[in-house]
């Protein structure tokens, strides 16, 4: 298992949030220059990530421990839950964006995660949240609500916001999987890609693989979506699990609206309503609370 700080923790976690930002916008660019759905876009994402993540482990030796070959599963059940953990909650993600746009589909699956971490880590892990926990996570909700409030102007879906929720509820209990029990961060983030992919390859075979559009864009755009948000953005996600709550870390993760709602308004041309906007603040405003909460809980330097 590979340990660092409180801080350091809270910054990988941040980094990964930050570039997973930006994979809602890739995913959306590959359903309009390739023509292929939300599977087969999580499909290429998985198979991307692990094949990347299986060449940096072999370069330069991530993982591992002592008398261990690096990036050797142990806990083998973990891996087969985070995989399939992850093809639900990638595939609805992408669902919803479909149905109610990136920056729509992001917040409301970012925001609806922290409340249902906070309540399975109470549940399962005996977190304790505390003043600055409660209060983020009612801040998030608060700023949930308004997101999806409906003011006639379309770009409310009801079936989007379904389907982002099943995004959440899936990220959720990948997070508190992954808090729970001590694995190995890339051979866990490895081995997920692989048995999600394994998980989404026959429906993205119905679905069609392979794009309709330019092949030079489509494999631009896989190859960069499989190394920044899906192989960086989960191994650092994975290893700051291990320095940090279940519950802090998801509202951490609130920034990632911040690069996806931009992107969507400025590459994609997606509109937000005054209420998803004092939505969207709401949810970051949740976001200082519980990191500020973790460094004074602990006291641990970098």
């Amino acid at each position: 298992m590979t340990h660092v700080s409180v801080r350091r923790g809270l910054l990988y976690v941040s980094i990964a949030a930050t570039a997973w930002g930006t994979g809602g916008a890739a995913g959306a660019l590959l359903d309009l220059s390739g023509g292929i759905g939300p599977v087969a876009v999580s499909f290429w994402r998985f198979a991307a990530g692990a094949a990347m993540l299986l060449l940096a482990t072999r370069l330069f030796g991530l993982g591992g421990t002592p008398g261990r070959p690096s990036g050797r599963p142990r806990n083998l059940g973990g891996i087969l839950l985070t995989g399939a953990g992850m093809a639900v909650y990638q595939t609805a993600y992408f669902a919803a964006i479909a149905d109610s746009g990136l920056a729509v589909a992001t917040v409301v699956t970012i925001g609806a995660t922290p409340v249902l971490v906070a309540a399975g880590g109470r549940l399962l892990l005996g977190e304790r949240l505390g003043a600055a926990g409660l209060g983020s996570v009612a801040v998030a909700l608060a700023g949930l609500v308004l997101l999806t409030l409906d003011d006639g102007s379309g770009s409310f879906s009801a079936s989007g916001t379904w389907w982002a929720l099943l995004s959440a509820a899936g990220y959720a209990g990948v997070t508190l999987l992954n808090r729970a029990f001590a694995t190995e961060p890339y051979a866990t983030a490895t081995g997920g890609f692989v048995v999600g992919g394994l998980c989404l390859l026959p429906i993205a075979l119905v679905q069609g693989l392979l794009p309709s559009g330019d092949p030079l864009v489509f494999w631009t755009i896989i190859v960069y979506l499989g190394a920044v948000p899906t192989a960086l953005a989960y191994g650092l996600f994975f290893i700051g699990l291990g320095a940090v709550r279940a519950t802090t870390a998801s509202v951490i993760t609130l920034v990632e609206p911040v690069g996806a709602t931009l992107l969507g308004v400025l590459l994609l041309g997606e509109r937000l309503t005054p209420a998803a906007v004092c939505g969207g603040c709401l949810l970051l405003g949740a976001v200082a609370l519980p990191a500020l909460n973790e460094r004074g809980r602990t006291g641990v330097p970098a």
